[in-house]
């Protein structure tokens, strides 16, 4: 059996194969942008309600999945997941990106922001825009914006009356491993004792941990109320987290998507603020009605010894000269 192939078979051939890299690119191109969310909140959380309201807001062109309570990555390990290709966005903590970036622990310092507001206009000023390119530059990431998610008080498992830091020595205070989250420990008067956060409850309960700081819609959501006496409202630390793309994604993006991510993000993250603020309020009260005491102590008081001891520490050095005076006059 002979093959003829005429001049207008080689024209067809030639055509469909200089069309068929150009189509497989089109194809490619309409895939949804896979998108893998890692973090180490419940799905109770008021966080979680902020990803649902990012997803609506990005639509069908990426395709998300989400995990939570830790499931995929370890509290601490999901920046490295995402420099490494293995994840594609998550909520950071400043802690975990000071561990690569020293200048970024001052961030994570006590009585730093004065609330969600102040927090909120930190990043939206040249000096937070500064902070936030070092990061991205150095780390290879997209930072959306923080996710406020409360201010962290010191919940106890005893009856000790707390009225300044020298009554919290020898207090086992459960903090997130890390320098700097340790370090905060520290300088609240206790002593630091890293654990998993899936594991407080367990420790508050067995007495392995005296106890623990966080945010009281965390409490609420872990259920810590239930092997807790009382909450003593340091507010030494407005917490926060970082919505975070890998930049591999993110430069992967058309000017279009990104667009599109940046306002899905900035209207999640405004809800979630205004949740927790809410939230915080209602919860102070609940929280003395169901029997626990909550009081504030000498907060000027730890405020002092919380920031003498970061102006006095080894950490300081790696502080931008003048980046505090600039965050306090915003």
């Amino acid at each position: 059996m002979t093959n003829t192939l005429t001049r207008r078979g080689f024209a067809v051939l030639g055509a469909a194969t200089l069309a068929a890299p150009m189509l497989a690119r089109m194809a490619h191109a309409q895939d949804p942008v896979k998108l893998r969310f890692s973090a180490v909140f419940s799905e109770q959380d008021i966080r979680a309600q902020m990803m649902k309201k990012f997803v609506e807001g990005i639509g069908p062109g990426f395709a998300y999945e989400g995990f939570y309570g830790g499931t995929l990555f370890k509290q601490g390990t999901e920046l490295v997941a995402l420099q490494r290709g293995n994840l594609e966005l998550s909520n950071i903590a400043p802690q975990d990106v000071s561990n690569q970036v020293p200048a970024w622990s001052a961030l994570t310092s006590g009585y730093l922001f004065r609330d969600s507001a102040h927090l909120t206009k930190f990043f939206a000023s040249d000096v937070g825009a500064e902070m936030k390119k070092l990061a991205e530059d150095q780390l290879g990431i997209k930072i959306l914006g923080p996710t406020f998610y409360g201010t962290r008080q010191v919940g106890l498992n005893n009856d000790k009356k707390i009225t300044t830091p020298a009554d919290m020595a020898g207090i086992k205070l459960r903090m997130p491993g890390g320098e700097a989250w340790q370090f905060l420990g520290q300088a609240l008067g206790a002593n630091p004792t890293p654990m998993a956060y899936a594991e407080v409850y367990t420790g508050l309960q067995t007495g392995a941990i005296d106890g623990q700081d966080n945010p009281l819609p965390n409490v609420e959501n872990m259920k810590f109320f239930e092997v807790m006496k009382q909450i003593v409202m340091t507010s030494h630390l407005v917490a926060f987290d970082l919505l975070t793309l890998s930049g591999k994604v993110w430069e992967g993006l058309s000017d279009e998507q990104k667009a599109t991510v940046q306002k899905a993000a900035d209207e999640a993250i405004a809800f979630s603020t205004a949740e927790h603020v809410k939230r915080e309020e209602e919860l102070a009260k609940s929280f003395a009605e169901r029997g626990l005491q909550v009081y504030k102590p000498d907060v000027e008081a730890f405020r002092a010894h919380v920031q003498k001891a970061y102006l006095e520490s080894t950490l300081a050095k790696d502080w931008p000269e003048g980046l505090v005076d600039r965050i306090s006059a915003l």
